[in-house]
């Protein structure tokens, strides 16, 4: 999987599409993402201890990998990702323009 945490992404299909945001954490046994204000679920969450209310949290649910695209940070476009070997080490670089990420 090339998505790391920290990556500003678009969403390019369901609910949700069109929407940017940056991943908050990654699933690759599941081969998912969360993403910060995407597929947003309310939670009920029951009152744990005495005094304190029950009450509904947004909570980021994570979104199937395939359904995101990283964005090129030099020209603000959706873009996929290539690697490539610079120094000794291996460096993510967008398709679009060859930046790294």
């Amino acid at each position: 999987m090339k998505l790391k945490k920290g990556d500003n992404v678009i969403v390019i299909t369901g609910k949700d599409k069109g929407k940017k945001g940056k991943i908050l954490e990654v699933l690759p046994r599941v081969n998912r993402v969360v993403v910060e204000e995407v597929n947003v679920a309310k939670i009920h969450t029951k009152s744990r201890a005495r005094g304190k209310a029950e009450e509904i949290v947004k909570r980021a649910m994570p979104i199937h990998a395939s359904n995101i695209m990283i964005v090129d940070p030099t020209k603000d476009v959706r873009t996929r990702v290539g690697i490539k070997r610079i120094e000794g080490k291996n460096v993510r670089v967008t398709k679009v323009s060859g930046a790294e990420l």
